[in-house]
């Protein structure tokens, strides 16, 4: 299947989302945690009417202003964005045992809490998918930086491509003010990467742009296990 997508680097943003909407049709899906990164694909996406599925995990965790660009993006865009929320047993079975902030306590189980709320979600919007579309970019992190355009998700056998890998952070900003994309306002209070309310925080100056993601582990390649 990567074959389809052969050279994309190449190809300007949108001509890489027109190129994966024709090789994928209904079967290519964005995930979207409405991030700066995010809210550009999503944005080129839905101008250009492609059939591309978008879709959010909503972890029950997320901070008020990352719904309210959820809300504002649905407003400006009139399209659809899909919705997974983690199982209600599995989240009732981890505050029941260990309690509402088990996930500091320990690595383990802060990558259970992961697991239960974002993990098993996205392999639920990944059914019948052969092409996910992401927003990472390379310089986000070390780890990252190791990734390419397109790949192979060996655990889900499907393409896995990441269009504005290459771009830097100055570009999605301009990007975002070309085109007056919506965004979350927490970017303006320095926070960079968003992800749960209880597990991010905003980024001081000169520090990496994952700081402010589980800043309590003491581990430069933190992940969460959704781009493992």
């Amino acid at each position: 299947m990567i074959e389809k997508l052969k050279n994309i680097e190449e190809l300007s943003l949108v001509d890489i989302l027109k190129k994966i909407a024709t090789e994928f049709g209904e079967r290519a899906a964005f995930s979207t945690s409405l991030s700066f990164e995010d809210q550009v694909i999503t944005h080129h996406i839905f101008s250009n009417d492609l059939p591309i599925r978008v879709f959010t995990l909503d972890t029950g965790r997320l901070f008020p202003e990352t719904y309210g660009v959820f809300n504002r993006t649905l407003d400006r865009y009139k399209k659809k964005i899909e919705v997974f929320s983690p199982k209600h047993e599995g989240v009732e079975k981890m505050v029941t045992e260990k309690g509402p902030l088990s996930f500091y306590t320990s690595l383990e189980n802060r990558k259970e809490c992961c697991f239960i709320r974002k993990i098993e979600p996205l392999d639920r919007a990944l059914q019948n998918v052969d092409c996910w579309i992401t927003g990472l970019r390379a310089e986000q992190s070390d780890n990252r930086n190791n990734m390419s355009i397109t790949e192979i998700d060996s655990q889900r056998n499907i393409v896995k491509v990441h269009p504005i890998f290459n771009w830097t952070f100055d570009e999605v900003k301009n990007e975002i003010k070309e085109f007056n994309i919506p965004y979350n306002s927490l970017h303006d209070k320095g926070f960079v990467s968003i992800g749960c309310q209880p597990c991010t925080r905003a980024v001081q100056e000169g520090e990496d742009f994952r700081a402010g993601r589980w800043w309590w582990e003491n581990n430069d390649k933190k992940e969460c296990g959704l781009h493992s």
